[in-house]
C-alpha cells in the first residue's frame, strides 16, 4: 500500500538545514538533513511557534503613542496595550512620521538599529532591507561592530593588520590534524555554540575536524572556569581559571618562555616589532613588577607549576592558541586578544600549519573551515550620507546622553540625539547589557518601530510594530560564505495574519516617500532572489565551480558547489614573503607594540598587552558584597533569544526559567537544591532562575546563558525584578577601553538566594493586550 504522506521540503537555517514537512497548511515536522553529520535540534522549535499564539498578526500600534500629544513619548514603552491597524493607515503613518523627523530633526535623527542574525536567507535579509530603505530616503545613525566580538574587531587591525581569524580565515582544521601537536584554548570551545551560522548551515563539521585531530594525537587543553565550555566530544584536560584573568596567565607563560630561552628570536626579529617593550614589562623592567608564573596563580587561582607546565608543553610542539570570543567581553577585552598574539609570536609558529593563534573556533560552525575563493553576493544597501555611528554596544549611553563626546579607537566623538528607533530583526532586549538601564533610556525617543515576526520583548516596548513574515513564509536562498551547500528556501506555509516581508514593507513606504525606484529597482522579491542567484553562478564560474540554471537550481532545491580551496594557515603568506606580503599595519609587521596605540595617550593603556584588574571579578572589593562571578554565554538550546518559546528551549527551562549552573558546595552553602527557584541579584538589578547544581564549574563562578526573553514583574519601569532568567538585567553596561568600547557582560558579580514562597508567573510567553481601535486616524471600528 503506498503512502500518501507529504514528502518533506528541505530549507535553511542559522542551525542548520532541514526537511519541514506541512500538513493542511501548517507545519508540522522539521527534521535535520541526512547529509548533516552532527546536527543541531533547535530546529525543530518551529513546529507549533511558526503559526503559534506569539505571532505578532497585524500592525499593532501602542495605544499610548497614537493618543500623544505632540510629539513628546508617551506612557511606558513595555507597559500598555497595543491597538490593531489595516496595513494602508498603518503604512501612511509610517510615511508620515520618517518625513517629520527628517523634515525636523534630520536623518542622523534616525537610529538604524537592526544588529542581529534575522532571517538566514540571503535576500530577505531585515538588516539590509532596513538599511537600503534608509539610506534611500536620507540615511541614519548606524552602529559598527558586533556585540559577539566587538573589543577584538577593533584591536586585531592595530596589531597584525586586519581582523582576519576572527571571523574568517582561521587557520583550517586539516593543519591542525595533519601537523599540529597542542590545542591551548583560552575560553574553552563549547560545541554548544558551534550550531550556528550567519547566512544557514548545510553541514556541522567541527566535531568530526575535532575528533579527528585528536585521533592524531592532538592534546587539547581547556583553560577556562567551566569544564562545560571545553571541546565537548573529545577528550580533553581542563584547567579551572578565574573569569578575567587569562591576560595574567598567557603574561606569565610569556615569563616562562623568556626565563627558560625558548623564545624563537629569529620569528620576532624578522616578523614583529615591539619586542623589546613587551619584555621589559614581562620581566618587570618598566614597574617593577615580573610577570612570573607565582605572580599570576596568585591572581588566576592556577598553580605556577601548571603555568610553567603548559609553557613549556607549547614550546616543545607545535601549537594552536585558541581564544573564545567570550573573553573579550569583559572588562579590558582587548588585551587577551592583543597578548594571545603576542604569546603566539613569541612560540614563532605563526603562518605555519598546526600552530600560531586563532579566534572564535567553535564560537560558530564555520571557523575552521576554507574560505571560498569568492564571496556570495547580497543586496546593496547603497551609500548612507550620515556619518554618525556609535560602537554598537553603546546604545544607551547614546539615547541618554545626546551631545556628548566620548572616546572610541583615537577619535574623539558625539553622540547624536535620536528622535526615531528603527529596529528589523535583532533583540536588544535580548543581546544588550544593564537592561534596566535601557528600559530607561529607551523611553527617550519619539518614535520606535520595530518590524518582528513575534512578540519578543523588543516588539512588547516599541510604538509600532510592522508584522513580519518568517523564512518559511516566503522564497529565498540561502549561502555563506563558508558552505557551498546552496538551497532554495521555499515558501512552504501561508505567511499567519496579515503579514508581510521586509521588502514589500519597505517597497510600499519607499513609494509613499517617492523614493520606490530607489529601493526596488524596478524587480519584485522574485527577481531579486533569481538575480541574486544569477550573480552567484557567475562568481562561482570565474573560480572553477559550476552551478546550474537558476529554474534547475530551484526545481532540485539545493547544489553542491565544489570547493576549489580546501586548507588554509592565517598569516601564512605573510611568513613565507613579509617584504612582498606585509600586513596592514603601520610597519607591515606584527606590532606587539603599537605606536598608533600608545600615541592614543588612554590611562593605564600603553602600546603593548598589558594586565589590568576587571573593575569586577573575585579579586575586587565588590566581591565581599556580591562573591560569585556571573558567566552569560550563548544558549545550548536556541540561537541568541531565537524560538525562546519553542519546545527545544522551553525543554531545557528548570521551572519555566533559565537554568543557572551553579558549584553544587556553593549551593549547599547557600542552601539551595536542585531544582530551586533562586534570585540572582546586584545593585543593578535581580533574576529568578531554576537551580541546576553541578560539580564542573571553579566554586565563587555561575553560569546563566542569555537568550530567556526579558519579562519584568513591573513592565517599563527600571529595577523590576526579572521573572524568567534573563542575565542583562545583572550585566554591566560600560565599554571595554576606549579603544574597542565593546560590552563587557562577563565582568559581573551576583549573589545568589533561594526564592521562598510562590514565585510570580512568567508572562513574556503570552501576547500582550491587544484593545479595540478608538483612535481617529485608523480605520478600526
Amino acid at each position: 500500500m503506498s503512502s500518501s504522506a507529504p514528502k518533506p521540503v528541505l530549507t535553511t537555517l542559522h542551525w542548520g538545514t532541514y526537511g519541514v514537512t506541512v500538513e493542511d497548511g501548517r507545519l508540522t515536522r522539521v527534521e535535520p538533513w541526512a547529509g548533516d553529520p552532527d546536527p543541531s535540534p533547535i530546529g525543530s522549535s518551529l513546529v507549533g511557534s511558526v503559526d503559534g499564539a506569539l505571532r505578532v498578526a497585524r500592525p499593532a500600534f501602542r495605544r499610548a503613542w497614537l493618543e500623544r500629544v505632540g510629539t513628546a513619548p508617551s506612557g511606558l514603552r513595555g507597559a500598555g496595550p497595543f491597538v490593531e491597524v489595516d496595513w494602508d493607515d498603518a503604512l501612511d503613518i509610517v510615511a508620515a512620521e520618517v518625513s517629520r523627523v527628517r523634515t525636523q530633526h534630520g536623518c542622523s535623527a534616525i537610529f538604524g538599529g537592526s544588529y542581529g542574525w534575522a532571517s538566514a536567507g540571503r535576500f530577505h535579509h531585515a538588516q539590509g532591507q532596513l538599511h537600503r530603505f534608509l539610506n534611500a530616503v536620507g540615511g541614519y545613525t548606524s552602529s559598527v561592530n558586533a556585540y559577539s566580538y566587538a573589543a577584538a574587531e577593533v584591536i586585531l587591525p592595530h596589531i597584525i593588520g586586519s581582523a582576519e581569524g576572527l571571523t574568517s580565515h582561521q587557520s583550517t582544521w586539516d593543519g591542525i590534524a595533519g601537523q599540529g601537536g597542542l590545542v591551548v584554548s583560552f575560553g574553552g570551545m563549547p560545541r554548544r555554540n558551534a550550531q550556528v551560522q550567519g547566512g544557514g548551515v548545510g553541514k556541522h563539521e567541527v566535531l568530526q575536524a575535532m575528533r579527528k585531530a585528536n585521533s592524531h594525537g592532538v592534546r587539547f587543553i581547556s583553560l577556562s572556569p567551566v569544564k562545560d565550555d571545553g571541546p565537548d566530544g573529545i577528550d580533553f584536560e581542563w584547567h579551572a581559571l578565574i573569569p578575567g584573568t587569562d591576560t595574567a596567565v598567557m603574561l606569565a607563560m610569556a615569563h616562562v618562555l623568556l626565563s627558560e630561552e625558548l623564545c624563537d628570536r629569529t620569528f620576532l626579529d624578522r616578523y614583529t616589532v615591539g619586542f623589546e617593550q613587551v619584555q621589559a614589562y614581562v620581566l618587570g623592567g618598566c614597574d617593577g613588577l615580573a610577570k612570573t608564573p607565582e605572580w599570576a596563580a596568585g591572581i588566576s587561582g592556577l598553580s605556577a607549576l601548571t603555568i610553567r607546565e603548559l609553557a613549556r608543553a607549547m614550546a616543545a610542539t607545535r601549537t594552536m592558541i585558541m581564544v573564545n570570543w567570550a573573553i573579550q567581553r569583559a572588562d579590558h577585552g582587548e588585551q587577551p586578544y592583543w597578548m594571545a598574539v603576542t604569546l603566539a609570536a613569541m612560540l614563532g609558529q605563526i603562518g605555519l600549519p598546526g600552530g600560531g593563534f586563532g579566534f572564535g573556533y567553535s564560537s560558530t560552525n564555520g571557523a575552521g573551515r576554507a574560505e571560498l575563493p569568492f564571496k556570495w553576493p547580497s543586496v546593496a544597501k547603497g551609500k548612507n550620507p550620515v556619518s554618525d555611528f556609535i560602537p554598537v554596544a553603546r546604545i544607551a549611553d547614546m539615547l541618554l546622553n545626546p551631545g556628548d563626546a566620548f572616546d572610541f579607537n583615537g577619535r574623539r566623538l558625539v553622540y547624536p540625539d535620536i528622535r526615531m528607533i528603527w529596529w528589523a530583526g535583532g533583540n536588544p532586549f535580548h543581546h544588550h547589557q544593564d537592561l534596566n538601564r535601557l528600559v530607561q533610556a529607551w523611553q527617550r525617543p519619539e518614535t520606535i518601530i520595530v518590524n518582528e515576526p513575534y512578540w519578543t520583548a523588543t516588539a512588547r516596548h516599541a510604538d509600532i510594530v510592522m508584522p513580519v513574515t518568517t523564512p518559511l513564509e516566503r522564497d529565498d536562498l540561502a549561502f555563506s560564505n563558508r558552505e557551498n551547500f546552496v538551497v532554495a528556501m521555499k515558501r512552504v506555509v501561508d505567511p499567519v495574519g496579515d503579514a508581510r516581508d521586509d521588502f514589500a514593507i519597505f517597497a510600499d513606504l519607499a513609494a509613499r516617500l517617492g523614493v520606490q525606484d530607489a529601493f526596488t529597482e524596478g524587480r519584485s522579491a522574485a527577481d531579486w532572489v533569481k538575480t541574486l542567484y544569477d550573480d552567484a553562478r557567475s562568481r562561482a564560474s570565474s573560480h572553477g565551480s559550476a552551478m546550474p540554471d537558476f529554474e534547475t537550481f530551484w526545481r532540485l532545491g539545493s547544489v553542491e558547489v565544489e570547493r576549489t580551496v580546501v586548507s588554509h594557515d592565517l598569516l601564512s603568506d605573510f611568513r613565507a614573503d613579509p617584504a612582498g606580503r606585509p600586513l596592514r599595519t603601520p610597519s607591515g609587521r606584527i606590532e606587539l607594540f603599537s605606536d598608533t596605540i600608545a600615541g592614543f595617550r588612554y590611562e593605564g593603556i600603553p602600546g603593548h598587552a598589558v594586565w589590568r584588574e576587571p573593575r569586577e571579578w573575585l579579586g575586587s572589593p565588590q566581591a565581599r558584597e556580591f562573591p560569585l562571578h556571573l558567566l552569560s554565554p550563548q544558549p545550548a538550546d536556541k540561537l541568541h533569544s531565537q524560538y525562546d518559546q519553542g519546545a527545544v528551549s522551553s525543554a531545557a527551562k528548570v521551572a519555566g526559567r533559565t537554568r543557572l549552573l551553579m558549584n553544587r558546595q556553593d549551593a549547599e552553602a547557600r542552601g539551595i537544591d536542585d531544582g530551586d527557584v533562586v534570585k540572582v541579584f546586584n545593585s543593578r538589578g535581580a533574576c529568578l532562575a531554576g537551580a541546576k547544581l553541578v560539580d564542573t564549574m571553579l566554586r565563587g563562578v555561575v553560569q546563566l546563558p542569555t537568550g530567556s526573553w526579558f519579562d519584568p514583574e513591573n513592565p517599563g519601569v527600571p529595577g523590576s525584578l526579572e521573572r524568567h532568567g534573563n542575565p542583562n538585567v545583572l550585566t554591566p553596561d560600560r565599554g571595554t577601553s576606549p579603544i574597542g568600547q565593546g560590552p563587557t557582560c562577563n565582568s559581573a558579580l551576583v549573589e545568589v538566594v533561594r526564592f521562598d514562597g510562590l514565585p510570580p508567573a512568567v508572562e513574556v510567553l503570552a501576547p500582550p493586550a491587544i484593545v479595540s481601535d478608538q483612535v481617529k486616524g485608523t480605520n478600526q471600528p
